[in-house]
């Protein structure tokens, strides 16, 4: 996970890497991989037999001055380390490295990989050993040909497998304004978006006064709910750590057994109605 989302490029603000390890130790190797460690995935976990959860989003934010079976969270913690089960969360870290989330849903707004460049909102985040880009935060898609809105909005609902979306036109100005350059930020990026020289921001979820004043400033508002934004990526992530675990260092290690599943319980907790 360390090769995939190095936990350096994560955010100051956040909480990534190993934040349960389990002194249960199990025979198995299955790596379940999910965006939110909830009861349900829990379950499924436990009916795999996993041993491993890698949660996208942290478990554990804040210090916490008591764990207890009370708490929703906080339960199935505690019924991962007594069944075995470790918790890994990589978070911003997966959201800013090349290749990584923000890099998925970039690709997605594009009619092919020629179609336009993609470079990080903040400036990139270099290795300090080689010096080179490993990342940085947000992303700005720059298509090399103006289109409509409707044909982003139709791009993001098939690439996101959305039915519908939100979107926010300019407050005074025609909806016919083409479009060129996207800023993008998987979640909640309102607090990254704002203020950027973009036609469009696209997101999970802004807050009230951060679509106002996005609308207010000329600009597009295209959210797709907090977690769409992220879950798509999953099968790639797995693709990777797969990758990773069958090569040369692992090799005579066992870990050509290791399983890696994409949870199928864990989806978003909204629903239109």
């Amino acid at each position: 996970m360390e090769r995939v989302a190095p936990l350096r490029l994560a955010e100051k603000w956040d909480n990534v890497g190993l934040l349960l390890e389990s002194p249960v130790q199990k025979q198995g190797r299955k790596v379940l991989l999910t965006i939110d460690l909830t009861s349900a995935v829990l379950a499924e976990s436990l009916s795999k037999d996993a041993s491993i959860i890698v949660t996208y989003h942290p478990t554990i934010f804040q210090g916490l001055k008591s764990i207890t079976l009370s708490n929703p969270l906080q339960n199935s913690l505690l019924q991962c380390a007594a069944q075995g089960i470790s918790v890994y969360s990589p978070h911003t870290a997966l959201d800013s490295v090349w290749g990584g989330i923000n890099d998925w849903l970039a690709e997605g707004l594009m009619a092919g990989k020629e179609d336009g460049q993609i470079r990080s909102l903040a400036g990139d985040k270099l290795n300090a050993t080689s010096g080179e880009s490993e990342g940085g935060e947000g992303r700005l898609v720059t298509l090399n040909n103006a289109i409509g809105i409707d044909v982003l909005e139709k791009r993001v609902k098939a690439y996101l497998q959305l039915s519908q979306i939100q979107v926010g036109y300019p407050q005074g100005l025609s909806r016919l304004l083409p479009v060129r350059t996207i800023a993008i930020c998987a979640g909640s990026g309102g607090p990254m978006l704002g203020g950027q020289d973009a036609d469009v921001y696209l997101t999970g979820e802004m807050q009230h006064h951060e679509v106002l004043a996005a609308v207010a400033a000329g600009k597009y508002v295209i959210l797709c709910g907090h977690t769409n934004t992220e879950r798509g990526y999953l099968p790639i992530l797995a693709a990777k750590l797969r990758k990773e675990l069958l090569g040369e260092e692992y090799k005579n290690q066992g870990v050509e057994e290791v399983e890696i599943f994409v949870s199928q319980k864990d989806c978003h907790p909204l629903e239109f109605v």
